[in-house]
């Protein structure tokens, strides 16, 4: 067996073209979806990753809105940042990128946030009301990777309803929250979230149809984990530097063996990555129609 792979660059395209649709209808009623980040410091990598969202939104119509601070930046000149974007009528979602430096206080800027601005889906307010909400549309932004991970598998025609799902790993980006989503009644998964103190992790890769890596462990599912035909999707990262090169080597959850396995693979990179920007722009663009009353 080869396991079918679950494209998220093809994926992630085909959102994106349905955004600009959206974007196009929005932009006829004089509404431009603005998309905004906050990076404190010059740290390089989050200012690829910030560089690369504001050029794929732009590239479907969206207003790109980038806000720079220094390093050295106190809580309170960040903060000031959070209220003027949170009163921007051109500004329908954004981010604080992380890390920030050490001496601020992260949770009380995070929490800072409109709520219905928060296009990661991650703010406090928004998680409860998905706890509390099991039946009702949802009208709140939701947490974009998880998000990503099941609108990956919907689009290949994996139908999730009734599934034995694994979660391995219980950070709050992923773990702690895409059980919210994959057990609402229009979902129907049966979730068991796994971690460190998880006593047989093998018994319960093996019981599942469908394995959700998020740990950030190096090949934490191997192939004798996994269940003939199970849907895999790789979402934790390692990074390592190779002896060989000297340079540095990203690693994902799941090993290369999975792929003989597998009934379904979703890579890591090329994966749950490309599908995370495309549903936060999808989040900043369903805020601006809310807005708009569509």
């Amino acid at each position: 067996m080869t396991a079918t792979i679950l494209d998220g660059k093809a994926a992630a395209a085909a959102i994106k073209t349905e955004l600009a649709e959206r974007i196009a209808a929005l932009r006829e009623r004089g509404i431009v979806p603005g998309i905004a980040t906050v990076l404190v410091g010059a740290d390089p990598a989050s200012q690829l990753y910030v560089g690369m969202k504001h050029k794929q939104s732009e590239a479907i119509g969206m207003n790109s809105i980038q806000v720079e601070l220094p390093a050295a930046s106190t809580q309170e000149e960040v903060e000031a940042v959070i209220d003027g974007l949170n009163a921007d009528p051109a500004c329908h979602g954004y981010i604080v990128q992380l890390p920030l430096p050490k001496h601020l206080d992260t949770d009380a800027i995070l929490e800072r946030i409109d709520p219905a601005k928060d296009a990661d889906g991650l703010h406090p307010t928004n998680l409860g009301r998905l706890v509390l909400n099991v039946n009702a549309p949802i009208t709140t932004p939701l947490p974009c990777t998880p998000r990503g991970v099941i609108e990956l598998l919907l689009r290949n025609d994996y139908d999730l309803k009734g599934k034995e799902v694994v979660v391995v790993g219980r950070g709050v980006t992923i773990g702690r929250s895409i059980g919210l989503l994959l057990t609402r009644r229009e979902i129907n998964a049966t979730v068991t979230l796994t971690h460190t103190g998880t006593t047989d992790l093998t018994k319960h890769l093996r019981e599942a149809d469908v394995i959700v890596a998020a740990a950030g462990v190096k090949h934490i599912v191997r192939a004798e984990d996994v269940k003939p035909g199970a849907a895999v999707l790789d979402v934790g990262v390692t990074r390592e530097i190779d002896p060989e090169t000297g340079k540095n080597r990203v690693y994902g959850d799941v090993h290369p063996d999975v792929a003989a396995v597998a009934g379904f693979l979703s890579p890591n990179p090329g994966g749950v990555g490309p599908m995370t920007v495309a549903l936060l722009m999808t989040n900043v663009v369903e805020a601006a129609e809310r807005a708009t009353g569509l």
